[in-house]
C-alpha cells in the first residue's frame, strides 16, 4: 500500500486537536524544500493548546514514540521514513488511550510504500 510522505510542515495533532510541534531530524531528505520526517521525529514533542482540561484531567504536552505508520522499505540514514498514518500515543487523560494523527502531510504527491 502507498501512503503520503510527511514533512516537518505537516499539520499533526492530539485527538483533542491540541498541535504537536513537530521537526524533522534529518535534512538531506525534502520533498519541496521541506524535510521529510522519520520514525523517531514524532517523539518527545511539546503539544500546545490541547483543550482537555479539567479537574484530575491532564492536558496533552507531550507525544511519545509512534506506534506505527512508517516505511518498512524506505529509510533515511536508517530511521524508516514517516507516512500519512503514523501515529503514537500522548502524554494526556486518560493515560495510554489518547493518540497523536497526521492531519495534513504538507504534501500530496510524494507516496511511498508502506
Amino acid at each position: 500500500m502507498m501512503e503520503l510522505v510527511v514533512t516537518e510542515k505537516a499539520d499533526v495533532r492530539c485527538k483533542h486537536r491540541g498541535v504537536v510541534k513537530i521537526s524533522a531530524s534529518q535534512h538531506f531528505v525534502t520533498v519541496s524544500g521541506t524535510p521529510v520526517l522519520v520514525l523517531l521525529d514524532p517523539a518527545g514533542k511539546s503539544i500546545g493548546g490541547c483543550p482537555n482540561v479539567g479537574a484530575n484531567i491532564k492536558p496533552c504536552t507531550a507525544s511519545l514514540p509512534a506506534e506505527r505508520g512508517w516505511s518498512k522499505f524506505v529509510t533515511i540514514q536508517g530511521q524508516p521514513m514517516a507516512l500519512k498514518p503514523i501515529t503514537g500515543k500522548t502524554d494526556g487523560t486518560p493515560p495510554g488511550m489518547v493518540e497523536y494523527i497526521v492531519v495534513d502531510p504538507a504534501q500530496n504527491f510524494v507516496q511511498v510504500s508502506q
